[in-house]
């Protein structure tokens, strides 16, 4: 159950003055995890970036060579105040990053400890500024891309989660979540199977995934458009990245509120969490390696791609 620390982080988040800090203090009670803070400025303000560390039993942290998952929380603000009065639609990224580790942390409490280590990054303004976009607006950051991905990407995880509301368009018209194929130094590769059967099974229901193009896993502000920010932390890595993408039926702006759906972000959690497990014990696979190394033969590196110019 993930529901439960989903509505947790919610109340905690959806709050004109909380704060990185806020985020450390809720793992206070967890001796074993490691949470941090860091405040980063801008031209349009301030944003404090958070990263909680939950070591798993043989993980790189202690010794181990279980494999690290990175999972990201991406948005630009969990609020556009003074604009905007309460949580914006946006803020879900993070809540269901922070409610992962959560969730995570009260499973090694209770001595479900898992095999690899997770990263969990995001960050937390309560004011940040919106930005025009077609066909609605979208909530824009106090600081550049780069500083983002510098702090969340970390160079330690050998694949990463990108999770980030994706409401504002008309390419994915479902309630829910929904995956992206893999991205990895600026190939396209097909959706992973092993995220889909994770999917099925968590959800109950049948695998949904969504389009992206090139133009999706290029840097921001190189002016081509870009279905959102889900896929920036592709533009950073060597890691293969998989978008997960809060998503709803009707057009939603990232700036609106009331516009999150607890239950929605709960499945996410649930899936995250599932892939956490089987990503540390080896059963959970990104990408076809063979057939990465094939394509790299056959027509060269892309990694050109993850470059503004």
């Amino acid at each position: 159950m993930s529901l439960q620390q989903t509505l947790q982080v919610f109340e905690l988040i959806d709050n004109a003055y909380v704060s990185g800090q806020d985020i450390v203090d809720l793992f206070a009670q967890y001796p074993k995890i490691t949470a941090s803070t860091q405040r980063a400025s801008g031209a349009k303000g301030s944003t404090d970036f958070v990263r909680i560390d939950i070591a798993g039993s043989a993980g790189k942290s202690v010794g181990g060579s279980a494999p690290t998952l990175g999972i990201v929380g991406r948005l630009g603000g969990v609020g556009a105040r003074p604009t905007r009065i309460g949580l914006v639609s946006d803020g879900d990224g993070a809540i269901a990053a922070v409610a992962c580790a959560l969730k995570l942390a009260e499973m090694q409490r209770k001595g479900d400890v898992l095999a690899g280590d997770v990263i969990v990054t995001t960050h937390i303004c309560p004011n940040a500024p919106t930005l025009p976009h077609e066909p609605v607006d979208f909530m824009d950051s106090p600081i550049d891309d780069a500083t983002m991905n510098a702090h969340e990407v970390v160079p330690e995880v050998d694949a990463i989660l990108s999770i980030d509301t994706t409401k504002g368009n008309r390419i994915l018209n479902h309630k829910g979540y929904a995956l992206s194929p893999t991205v990895k130094e600026g190939y396209i590769l097909r959706v992973a199977e092993d995220l889909l059967r994770i999917m099925e099974m968590t959800s109950g229901r049948p695998a949904v995934t969504f389009p992206i193009t090139t133009q999706d896993i290029t840097p921001y502000g190189n002016g081509v458009h870009h279905l959102n920010s889900i896929l920036q932390p592709s533009t950073a890595t060597t890691a293969p990245v998989v978008g997960v993408a809060i998503c709803t039926e009707s057009v939603v702006p990232g700036c609106g509120t009331g516009a999150s759906h607890e239950v929605d972000i709960a499945l996410a959690v649930k899936f995250a969490v599932e892939v956490a497990k089987e990503f540390g014990r080896g059963t959970c696979r990104f990408y076809d390696t063979a057939e990465y190394a094939h394509l790299l033969a056959l027509y060269g590196s892309l990694s050109h791609l993850q470059r503004r110019k």
